[in-house]
């Protein structure tokens, strides 16, 4: 095991509070084996755009942040083979089944995966050249996600880049569809925060250097660039 993954596996993940953060771990630990379906029909074509917006290039540092099934993180680590993938995510299922399909694919790659709360990192300041995360925001507290944007900026090399996915709210039937399943079960579809991200960002601070939107079948996305 190397440095990196011997710092990652040191992290109390089971050290956290009890808040919605908690549910939301135990609620896609037990997704874990049947998210890669909405994974398929709702986000790929947003997780290409995000790749090829990103500027990023082989032989990079990449950090994905909330790797879920690892759908995202496949297309990180076959576009960085001569470089260094790492993968978090809050459940320690879905950063397991990540780091296995992962390893199978591509054995000679450099990743590593490990269940690490986004909030609180244990990397170095300045250790990656890129960062993609996907529909977490949607999760936290406003105070979570400025946390986290904070955590982004940290670890991120000057002029490196963060690529966010957010779910749109440009669609009026599907917002007000979303209000309902978030409503319902908070811990899994947490809500829309895409109006109030592009503000959040510039604090941290961000530039925003590319912004896009995606639909595939009925879901929408934002792609959001910036540059630290």
């Amino acid at each position: 095991m190397n440095r990196l993954e011997e710092s990652i596996a040191a992290w109390p993940v089971a050290g956290l509070p009890a808040t919605l953060a908690d549910r939301t771990r135990r609620v896609y630990d037990r997704m874990a084996a049947v998210y890669p379906v909405s994974t398929l029909l709702f986000h790929s074509r947003a997780h290409r755009c995000a790749l090829e917006a990103s500027g990023m290039s082989d032989g990079m540092r990449v950090l994905e942040v909330a790797t879920g099934s690892g759908e995202m993180f496949r297309r990180l680590v076959r576009a960085n083979r001569g470089g260094a993938t790492i993968g978090v995510d809050l459940s320690p299922n879905m950063a397991a089944r990540t780091q296995r399909t992962a390893r199978r694919k591509y054995p000679s790659a450099r990743t590593h995966c490990q269940a690490v709360d986004a909030r609180h990192m244990p990397f170095r300041s300045e250790s990656f050249d890129a960062i993609f995360c996907c529909y977490l925001l949607e999760l936290l507290s406003t105070e979570d996600i400025s946390t986290t944007l904070g955590e982004f900026r940290r670890i991120l090399k000057d002029r490196g880049r963060l690529a966010l996915v957010l779910i749109g709210q440009n669609t009026a039937l599907f917002n007000a569809v979303y209000r309902v399943a978030g409503k319902v079960a908070p811990a899994f579809w947490g809500r829309q925060v895409e109006h109030r991200v592009p503000a959040l960002v510039k604090t941290v601070p961000f530039q925003i250097v590319d912004d896009r939107t995606v639909r595939q079948t009925f879901y929408p996305s934002r792609v959001l660039v910036m540059r630290k």
